[in-house]
């Protein structure tokens, strides 16, 4: 098998038809985009230049300075506590990547919620002391 060279070029010396396939890729990726055949065709190449070279163009996104925390809690087994957690989150500003909660046991449940915290109005630690306010919340810390 033979070896795969990458290198971090800037795009504006490339032909335009990679950056039209980052395009197309982010149209499928958000949903604006049904098909491959559509996306292509919004972002103005044919679709065999897509499919040449889809899996070859990636989007570099190292400079950007996205921080993520887990918030680890265990909430009680009742109706909106995690959504009143979400809520929080949201009032935070923080960026929900994912959510995890456990079976509840004797009534409470483990919950791992991992959040982009880059765009946040408050410190984490003003976004914990809410989510501990918040009824149901029996005890929540923050992981990295």
């Amino acid at each position: 098998m033979e070896k795969i060279n990458y290198y971090l070029v800037n795009s504006t010396i490339l032909p335009p038809v990679y950056s039209k396939v980052i395009e197309a890729k982010n149209y499928l990726a958000s949903g604006e985009a049904e098909s491959a055949s559509q996306a292509a065709k919004m972002a103005g190449i044919s679709r065999s230049a897509y499919y040449k070279y889809k899996d070859a163009v990636f989007e570099y996104n190292g400079d950007s300075n996205d921080e993520t925390v887990t918030v680890n809690a265990k909430l009680k087994d009742n109706a909106g506590v995690l959504s009143a957690l979400m809520n929080e989150l949201y009032m935070a500003g923080a960026n929900v990547l994912s959510v995890s909660q456990s079976v509840p046991v004797n009534s409470v449940a483990d919950v791992s919620v991992t959040v982009r915290i880059t765009d946040m109005t408050v410190s984490t630690q003003k976004m914990l002391d809410n989510i501990k306010g918040v009824n149901g919340v029996k005890s929540a810390h923050l992981s990295d």
